[in-house]
């Protein structure tokens, strides 16, 4: 149990669900590398989807107004489909071999569309499809897929209100798929579950100071400040699994 440094991991926790609103594809991307440093691995997939059933009914509820339901149907169905075989598949695949794929692919897109403001990629339903697949088996499989799910809606360009609410939406599917699966695998553990009153409070919060933050800034800065966020996630996800590096701040054990 890390009761000794929950302050600090309630802290993160809603530094997290802030970002998480505002760069508009979930806390996840950050709650589970943070997560990581209290808890082993399985144990943080298992409060990151508990955690994110209360952080995208959040969302859902400040931002209801914007839903694509037409985006939800291309991406959320793939998406829900492909979570449940990236959380079984969990037990057995390599995580960390993942992860730097993930941040390796978050680094060149970021850096492609920050570089080359006029490169367009086709807004279309296969692609749409192909990125709620590889969202949602990420997903499954790490515990995040949001920032994947992330990049293929700044080809939209929605709307901050319609990025964030539509993202919500598919989010909370896949998150409901994989916590029954998590749940069967054995990662959800009762000594865990004190924290969940804890992380719903702070979902709730952080959604709600991350929409006033969103109220702030234009539609053009909304789109550059979700670019810049996944190059960080990029970075800070390759930093964090490269073998032995920060291996000596993991507090919980």
């Amino acid at each position: 149990m890390l009761t000794r440094y929950l302050p600090w991991f309630i802290l993160l926790a809603l530094l997290a669900e802030i970002l998480g609103t505002v760069g508009g594809f979930g806390s996840s991307v950050y709650f589970v590398p943070m997560a990581n440093f209290f808890m082993d691995f399985q144990s943080v997939l298992g409060i990151t989807a508990l955690y994110h059933l209360a952080s995208n009914l959040s969302k859902i509820g400040f931002f209801r107004k914007g839903i694509d339901k037409s985006l939800i149907l291309y991406m959320g169905i793939p998406a829900v489909v492909l979570v449940s075989a990236g959380a079984w598949m969990s037990r057995w695949i390599d995580p960390e071999s993942l992860s730097m794929v993930l941040g390796v692919f978050l680094l060149v897109f970021s850096l492609v569309f920050l570089i080359r403001r006029d490169l367009k990629v086709k807004p279309d339903g296969k692609n749409a499809l192909i990125g709620g697949a590889l969202s949602g088996f990420l997903a499954g499989i790490l515990g995040t897929g949001g920032a994947v799910r992330g990049a293929v809606m700044t080809t939209y360009n929605l709307s901050k209100e319609r990025f964030i609410a539509t993202s919500a939406v598919i989010d909370l599917a896949v998150d409901v798929s994989r916590t029954l699966v998590y749940a069967n695998n054995g990662y959800i553990h009762k000594h865990d579950l004190y924290l969940v009153p804890f992380l719903i409070v702070v979902s709730v919060v952080g959604t709600y100071i991350g929409k006033k933050i969103l109220q702030r800034i234009t539609q053009q800065q909304f789109r550059k400040f979700v670019l810049f966020l996944l190059l960080l996630i990029g970075l800070v996800t390759l930093v964090y699994h490269v073998p032995g590096v920060l291996g000596w701040i993991r507090v919980a054990d």
